[in-house]
Formats: structure tokens, C-alpha cells, sequence
């Protein structure tokens, strides 16, 4: 873990409640796909944690939801501003566990994580599948830039909007994958939990109070033990989970 200040370079929507934010500086301690930062905000008392979507040599990449008053600030920053963050957190996804066809699922603002672990797959020539999962067209974003970095992209909407209509588990059920990563609502992860008989791995949002695993406050039950989600998660195998 490391704490730095971070200037806003771009600062966008994607979508009428999703932004992308890229931070430039000291990325070293962000090592795995799954990991995220936990940002301080004026004026609130506890930091927000947001997942890394992409990194460089010298750029964090974030997508964010506005969902409160955090994230509701994060998003009228201007470029320039100032973000004092905490970097590295996290266990973030085992990519040698892949096998060779892959699956990526993910719902909603559980999309950002995925993409950087479809680049070093993909990087691998592992056949990478990313299934995108919406309520409604106009909730659809990174679509096209997980065409562009090679993976098969298949999008399902609630409404049937755009591509199947339903959920993640109708297209996983057309599937055959070596291996899942899900990052997603909760009552998406038990479905693909409960639909693939693949092994795989899940990344689990709890709310954090330090984001380091000193305070204990997002602890959760597993088959070995308890673990903090800030800590030993976000990201967890299948064969420890207990719903």
C-alpha cells in the first residue's frame, strides 16, 4: 500500500450516472487486476474505495458510479484537481489460474475491474470471453473497448435493449469456459456461482471503513475462516465462498 497525490488528467461521463476518471502518478504499488484505491474526499469523514480499471507506468484508470455524495463530488473535479490516495489495495484476480477460454462476467459498475485483467489475458493469447451485463442500453459502456483489445464481447440487457435479453447467467449458460471472474452485485455473483460448473474467482463489494484491514468492519464469513474483504478480497475463489 502506498498513499500519494494524484492529479485529475480526465474526468468524463460515460454514461448519465458512470465516469471515467484517469489519475496521473506513482502507479508501483498497483500490481494486479481487482485491486482499488481508496480516495479522500473534502469534508468526509471516510475514504471511497473505487476499483482500478487500467493502469500505465504513470496513469490509474477509474470508472465510478455517482451513487452519493462521494462519488458525487468525484465528479464535478475538474482536471488538475488534487486526490490524495491510498494505492495497492487488495488481493486482485490470479490470472495463472485462467486456463485457456476464459470467461469475464460483469454487471454494472462491476465492469471497470474486468478490463484490465481481459488485456493481460489476452496479452497471454488466452481466448478471452467478456459477458457485459446492463438493465437497459443506456446503461452500456466499455463495450467497444473490450472489442478493441480482442476479447468476445457478449452484451445481455434486462429489457432486451441491446444484445440478449435477461441476465449474465442466460449467455454464461451457452458457455463453456476453463475458468470465471465475476465482479458484480451480489445476487449476480451467487447466480453465476449457481450456473457455471467452472472453478472461478469473484470480487465482493462490503462496506470499508479504512480499506486496509485494520478495523475488521468488513469482515465476512469463508469455508476458511473469516476474512476482511478490503484485505484478503476483494477478490475470492469459488471453492471458499459461503453464501
Amino acid at each position: 500500500m502506498k498513499k500519494g497525490l494524484y492529479t485529475v488528467t480526465e474526468n468524463r461521463a460515460l454514461t448519465k450516472s458512470v465516469f471515467l476518471m484517469r489519475l496521473a502518478g506513482d502507479t508501483s504499488a498497483v500490481t494486479a487486476p481487482g485491486q482499488f484505491v481508496n480516495i479522500a474526499l473534502d469534508g468526509l469523514y471516510l475514504r471511497r474505495p473505487i476499483s482500478v480499471c487500467d493502469v500505465s507506468e504513470k496513469e490509474i484508470t477509474l470508472i465510478y458510479k455517482v451513487v452519493g455524495d462521494g462519488t458525487e463530488q468525484m465528479s464535478r473535479l475538474p482536471e488538475g484537481a488534487a486526490l490524495d490516495l491510498l494505492t495497492g489495495l487488495g488481493n486482485g484476480f490470479d490470472a495463472s489460474l485462467s486456463g485457456s477460454k476464459p470467461v469475464l462476467i460483469g454487471g454494472g459498475v462491476g465492469v471497470p475491474p474486468l478490463f484490465w485483467l481481459a488485456k493481460k489475458l489476452l496479452q497471454e493469447d488466452k481466448q478471452v470471453t467478456v459477458i457485459l451485463g446492463f438493465n437497459t442500453k443506456d446503461e452500456i459502456f466499455f463495450q467497444e473497448e473490450f472489442k478493441a483489445l480482442g476479447a468476445d464481447v457478449i452484451v445481455t440487457t434486462v429489457d432486451g435493449s441491446v444484445g440478449i435479453k435477461g441476465f449474465v447467467t442466460d449467455a454464461l449458460k451457452t458457455l463453456h469456459p476453463s475458468y470465471t471472474y465475476s465482479c458484480g452485485p451480489l445476487p449476480m455473483l451467487k447466480a453465476v456461482y449457481n450456473t457455471s460448473d467452472a472453478d472461478g474467482q469473484f470480487s465482493f463489494e462490503e462496506r470499508m471503513g479504512c480499506g486496509f484491514g485494520a478495523c475488521m468492519g468488513c469482515t465476512c464469513k469463508t469455508k476458511q475462516g473469516h476474512k476482511r474483504i478490503c484485505k484478503d478480497g476483494p477478490v475470492l475463489k469459488k471453492e471458499e465462498i459461503v453464501w
